[in-house]
């Protein structure tokens, strides 16, 4: 198995895996910022997390074609941060930020700060729906306007269809909805699965397994879904942070993401 880990933690629960101690993140009953021992809130991101595997596009730049960083560039205590994608001094926690307006992709209307799953030789992450392929993250959602996208599988190569497979929502209300594309030329089932307030900490594993099956879990409950024969042509990546899912003219009214810990795994 091949794990591509980047992990930070709150301090609450210890769980012993394989041996090795993790101390857990939050549950979704925590509220506010809790204090994590092992991170530091001094370094970007790339000093608490393993973002060797993660490329970064902010909502930034030319209409259209928004600044990515390489994960090069994401590396290590003095690695790249700015105020759409930081570490949070109070906690540790790697924090996206995507204000209602932004630079978008040509194939979007909203703006986003987020990570696209990489290769660890610098190319970018293509695989297929055979096997199990698992993400998993702790988070909270510091503050949204209306909708965010905190979590995707989005195709890759395969075909011409620039739609996700799935995409994981929060929105302002609390809701926890997933939308499952019909197929690659688009149209977007919703499925509600939890409720968590905002500013409350909570976690997701977006994954599928046997070429056929979505599985998602939101803290601790666990539903399936049927990929549709129309998918298996393409490949896939993840994505996971602030995509925002509103637009206006302001630049202060936006979605805030705080991640704690996020883990992708391939078999």
């Amino acid at each position: 198995m091949r794990m591509r880990t980047l992990l930070t933690s709150l301090a609450t629960v210890v769980a012993v895996t394989g041996g090795l101690a993790l101390t857990a993140p939050a549950a979704s009953g925590s509220t506010g910022v809790v204090a994590s021992p092992q991170a530091d809130p001094s370094v970007a991101p790339g000093g608490n997390f393993d973002l060797s595997v993660w490329q970064l596009q902010e909502p930034i730049g030319s209409p259209g074609s928004p600044t990515t960083i390489s994960s090069s560039r994401l590396q290590g205590a003095n690695g790249f941060q700015d105020s759409y994608f930081y570490t949070d001094t109070r906690d540790g926690a790697m924090t996206f930020w995507a204000p209602e307006k932004g630079v978008t992709t040509p194939n979007s209307n909203y703006a986003r700060s987020e990570l696209r799953e990489m290769n660890r030789s610098g190319s970018a992450a293509d695989w297929s729906l055979s096997g199990t392929h698992t993400m998993k993250a702790t988070l909270r959602v510091v503050s949204v306007t209306s909708n965010v996208c905190v979590g995707q599988i989005h195709l890759g190569s395969g075909g011409s269809s620039t739609k996700p497979l799935l995409e994981l929502y929060y929105r302002s209300s609390g809701d926890i909805v997933l939308g499952t594309e019909n197929s690659p030329s688009g149209g977007q089932t919703l499925h509600t699965v939890g409720n968590v307030s905002v500013g409350k900490t909570w976690s997701y594993t977006i994954g599928v397994s046997g070429g056929n099956t979505i599985n998602l879990t939101v803290n601790g409950s666990t539903t399936h879904y049927a990929i549709p024969s129309s998918f298996n042509a393409y490949k896939q990546y993840f994505k996971a942070g602030s995509y925002n899912q509103s637009s206006s003219d302001s630049t202060t009214k936006g979605a805030r993401v705080a991640f704690y810990g996020l883990t992708v795994a391939h078999s």
